[in-house]
Order: structure tokens, then sequence, then C-alpha cells
């Protein structure tokens, strides 16, 4: 029995000598990669005449190792290094980007003392190509079924100190399901343009864009994103930070069929959540666990389907700027958005201000902190379209919802008012029953 036990191990390992992939006189298994159950077509940058010290134009090489893969696909493998780019990069077509994380990481910064700096370990991208041309080629461009994971990148240029100069977007996104996992976008002016495809997945992705997170436009068939954590995790010294709170904007909402965003958070921007149409229609979408902290609006919606935008177990707050407001709704919104278990706090001017014609509902909301320089401003103010408020808790004792005879429709039923009732209507068609308050 051992006899054969023996040969059969010895034919075991002939075989796999025989059949294992070789790239360039390695086997896969022997390339510095992430993952060891590489398969397919596999090429290492550093074969192509890449250098990971910090100073060699990397460009051209890291284009030929991705040129080198057969239609059919496989994977560029980025060893650990620092590599420098003075221009840019097209993914082709069922090619894969991969560096050596295989979850998101993050470095040494404000909110992470101790850790280590971004070139002080992993694969690095230093991008210098571009600067003050925010109309310019992306750094990276992804096609059908092209993936970019595990990498850090990070722009070396940016002064912590001082107002961010204009680069174009990281990422682009086109064709069919392209993806973007687990990536650090460190300090990018623009973060990852997410327009123009079907399909796109962005998972894991961490960092502090300066001036827009992700946007999403002209999409026609459902894209996901899933656990994004925009965080000053690079700088919130006094002057840049300043400038992002005023002019950031997180996740940029345009023309989309479905979205589905899972676990997204944002720190410290002008808009949080923006939601409008462009040219090519307007947005609808699924929001779970989504989150905005420390900015002037956390969710500006300008326009919505009739479909609706449903946003459930979210967490708000407005606090920067002037007359900071947790949901603000345009006078040119016709759809419907839709808020349910939701949280709104920190110290705001209002929960929301409505317009427009279409319909705002909350059902099963905290509201807090509201009217914060004590001007008597409402929680809600509904100065038109259609509201429905359901179920709520009002946790402070001052004016609570009021609703303009400008408005069109109003439910205020069953919630939870501290204080006596502070509710003002004017509108023809509004139903204000079973509210419970403090009073005697």
């Amino acid at each position: 029995m051992n006899i054969l036990k023996n040969l059969l191990l010895v034919s075991l390992c002939i075989v796999l000598q025989t059949f294992l992939p070789v790239c360039n006189g390695q086997t896969a298994g022997e390339i510095e990669a992430p993952n060891n159950d590489l398969t397919g077509a596999v090429a290492n940058v550093l074969d192509f005449g890449a250098k990971g010290d910090g100073t060699t134009d990397n460009t051209e090489a890291f284009q030929k190792a991705l040129d080198s893969i057969d239609p059919q696909g496989g994977v560029v493998v980025v060893p650990n290094g620092q590599y420098l780019f003075t221009g840019s990069l097209v993914i082709p077509q069922s090619v894969t980007l991969r560096g050596p994380w295989n979850s998101v990481t993050a470095h040494n910064g404000c909110r992470d003392k101790g850790l280590p700096k971004p070139t002080d370990d992993g694969a690095t991208f230093l991008i210098t190509g571009n600067a003050n041309n925010e109309e310019g080629e992306a750094f990276i461009t992804l096609n059908t079924n092209s993936v970019l994971q595990g990498i850090v990148m990070y722009w070396p240029n940016q002064n912590e100190n001082d107002v961010p100069v204009p680069y174009p977007w990281a990422i682009k996104m086109r064709g069919k399901n392209p993806a973007v996992l687990d990536v650090e976008l460190l300090n990018p002016y623009n973060g990852i343009d997410a327009s123009q495809n079907e399909r796109a997945l962005i998972r894991n992705i961490h960092g502090q864009p300066l001036r827009r997170g992700i946007f999403v436009d002209k999409i026609y068939d459902i894209g996901r994103i899933e656990n994004v954590h925009f965080n000053p995790w690079w700088s919130m010294k006094p002057k840049l930070f300043k400038w992002q709170q005023e002019n950031g904007e997180a996740f940029i909402f345009k023309r989309t069929d479905w979205h589905y965003v899972l676990n997204t958070f944002c720190f410290g921007y002008s808009v949080g959540y923006e939601f409008g149409g462009s040219e090519a229609g307007i947005c609808n979408g699924n929001f779970l666990g989504i989150g905005a902290d420390a900015c002037h609006t956390a969710v500006l919606v300008e326009q919505s389907a009739q479909f609706g935008i449903l946003i459930t177990n979210g967490e708000f707050v407005a606090m920067n700027g002037e007359n900071p407001t947790q949901v603000v709704v345009t006078e040119t919104n016709t759809g419907s958005i839709r808020f349910n278990n939701c949280a709104f706090w920190g110290p705001c001017e209002q929960i929301a201000r409505l317009s427009g014609r279409g319909l705002t509902a909350f059902s099963d909301c905290e509201f807090a902190q509201w009217d914060r320089n004590a001007k008597g401003n409402f929680a809600i103010n509904v100065e038109g379209g259609s509201v429905m408020i359901r179920g709520c808790n009002f946790q402070e004792d001052k004016n609570h919802v009021l609703v303009k005879e400008t408005a069109q429709k109003a439910i205020v039923s069953e919630n939870i008012l501290r204080g006596a009732a502070k509710i003002q209507n004017g509108c023809r068609k509004a139903c204000i029953v079973n509210n419970i308050d403090d009073a005697e």
C-alpha cells in the first residue's frame, strides 16, 4: 500500500511540473503576487522594465506589460515598490492589474498615527502627470471585464498645507463589468469616474478624494458600490480641509438605472450625496447603510426618478458653513426619495428643506440638534411637493414641522415630539394626526 501511495505522489509531481503555467521563465507560483491561485496568462511588470524605485517613470513599462496579455485575459502582477508615473495607463479588455493587497489598506495620516507611510509597504503608484489639467486623460482607464486591485494611489506633489492642485480622474471605468477592488485612493483631486459603463463594481475603497469622490452617470444597467469610505486620512490641515469642506462632493449620482450602494461613508465635504440628472436622464437607486458626517449638505436631491431613491439605515450629519442642512430637495425635483430608519444629528440649522413637485418621505427616523443658532427654524420645512413623516422621533423641544401653503400634500402622523407639538400647516391637502407630544 505504501509503495502505491509513493507512486501516486511521484506521478502527481510530474503532472504539476509539466502543466504549471510559465511566464518569462517563472512559474505562476514563483511570481510575487497577492494570490497563489492565478490562472491564465500572467505577466510581471518588472520583466518589462518597470522599477519600483520611486524615481523611474513606469508609464511605458506598465503599458507594455498590460498589452502583452492575450485578449482571452490574464493578470499583470505588480510586486512591492514605489512606481512613478508621468503619463496614463489603459487596462485592456479582460486584463487585471493586481498589486499585493488582498484587502484595502490604510496608511499613516491624521487618523492613523504610527502606521506606515504609503511608500513604506505594498505597491504604491506615485502619480504626477496632468497636473493643473482637470479635463485631461484619467490616470487609469478600465474597459470591459478589466480589473484594478490591491494598489495604493498617491499624488506626491499635492501640498497638504494648501489648496489642492487640480488633476483628472484617478480612475475611469468604461465598457461592461469593469471593477476596482481593494484600492486606497489616498489623496486624488478626482477619484473614480464610474460613468458610461454597465454593471461596474467598486468595492473596498478608502481614501480622501479632495474635489470629487465617485461620479456616476449614463448607466443603463445596474452598477454596484460597496464598502467605500472617504475620510481625511491624508490631511486635515486648515487651508486644504476648509477648501474641501467648501468644494468637495463625495458621491455624485446622475443618470443611473438602479444603482445598488452599500456601506459607504464620507467626512468633511460640502455635499455628501448628490442626486440629480443629466442629458442622459435621471437617478434612481437602492442605498443601504450609507453615511455622511461633517458636511454642509449631507443629501442634496436635484432630481430623482419616479421609481425612487430608497435610503435605508442611513446616518447623516450636517454642521459646516452657513445654514448647514441635512437634506435639501430643490425645486427641480419631480421624483421620489424615501428615508427609512435613518438618523439625522449634528449642530445643523435644519433637518430638511423640501421644494419641487416630487415626494419626500421619512419613516421611523431620528431627528436631533437642529436650529443650532436658535433662530426658530423648523426641523422640517416643506416649501413644495409632497411629504410623508410617519413614526419618527423628534428629540428636541423646538419647532418640529412647517408645511407651507405652497406644498401639495402632507401626511404627518404617529410621530413622537419633544415638548408641546410645534407643527404649522398651510397646505389644503394635509393629514396631521396621532402625533404624541409632552403637553399635558
